[in-house]
């Protein structure tokens, strides 16, 4: 289950077993869900910088669910994605880990330097809508 990169970060705190964690999973849904929402209008209106950064907290609140599942919480964004990488492995594929490396990185190029393109927010539009049906499959959610 645990990689290296992954024990570092509980090592660190950047991971840390969180009691009830389950009963967090409908919020960050919700949230996932709503920033979805919210991108996909951001989007339709020209709006890529913000389609882009609500694409990937819809699939950082989407990856928090999972991770709640297992009993965890995450005090990184880089921790996240390592442990979905670790606790996910078999269920989720690589493509779905490589766009939330991915959608971290365009966030921050939106949010910090402006530097955003249609191509990349539709991109992530449509990346965030599929990992967010995959995560509901996954915790058994319709």
């Amino acid at each position: 289950m645990q990689n290296k990169e992954v024990q570092k970060c509980i090592e660190r705190n950047k991971i840390v077993e969180l009691e009830n964690a389950i009963s967090l999973i409908p919020k960050e849904l919700e949230m996932a869900q709503e920033d979805l929402k919210c991108a996909k209008g951001s989007f339709l209106s020209n709006n890529y910088k913000w389609s882009t950064v609500q694409s990937y907290y819809s699939m950082f609140h989407t990856s928090r669910s999972l991770l709640y599942n297992k009993g965890y919480r995450e005090k990184s964004h880089y921790c996240l994605i390592e442990a979905i990488r670790a606790f996910y492995i078999e269920e989720i594929s690589f493509d779905f880990i490589e766009a939330l490396q991915l959608g971290r990185t365009l966030r921050e190029n939106a949010d910090y330097y402006g530097d955003f393109s249609k191509e990349s927010a539709e991109e992530m539009v449509n990346m965030a809508e599929k990992f967010f049906e995959k995560a509901k499959e996954i915790l058994g959610v319709k």
